[in-house]
């Protein structure tokens, strides 16, 4: 059976992703709490949730579990479903400076914090997020919001 666009792919196969981070977090389940957790969170937080436009975070929070089960190793699902990831270019409508970096940070530890994981898989996955979160920086901070006085 052939999947058309659009449509649900065929269940995977769970052998397919043996010896991925993906499977020895969790697989789905463990991606799957993730991103409820964190978008928990940003639910939670008034000021940052107005970055996020969509009224129900529902579809935010799969979008990022399909992104994470590809990256390490899972289902291509995202990939099928939105294409090629490009962080950097859907993120640039969004003004993201550091103070917006922090608070994803803070609430994406959060969330893995939440997940117990075993400690260097913890290190893997926080490594990667850190990284990434810093990738997207695409403003810079106000000169006093550093506590930076112009002469």
């Amino acid at each position: 059976m052939s999947s058309t666009p659009n449509s649900p792919s065929p269940a995977p196969d769970p052998s397919e992703y043996e010896g991925t981070f993906y499977t020895q977090v969790g697989g789905k389940d463990t991606f799957r709490r993730l991103a409820e957790k964190f978008y928990e969170g940003v639910a939670a937080d008034d000021q940052f949730r107005a970055m996020y436009p969509e009224k129900d975070l529902g579809p935010a929070a799969e979008r990022l579990q399909m992104f994470l089960e590809q990256y390490w190793g899972g289902p291509t699902t995202y990939s099928e479903q939105r294409g090629h990831p490009r962080l950097r270019m859907r993120h640039m409508p969004y003004t993201i400076n550091s103070k917006a970096r922090d608070t994803w940070l803070k609430h994406m530890e959060a969330a893995v914090d939440s997940l117990d994981l075993p400690p260097l898989q913890r290190e893997v996955l926080w490594d990667y997020l850190e990284r990434a979160a810093h990738s997207l920086v695409n403003t810079p901070d106000e000169p006093h919001s550093q506590g930076l006085r112009l002469a």
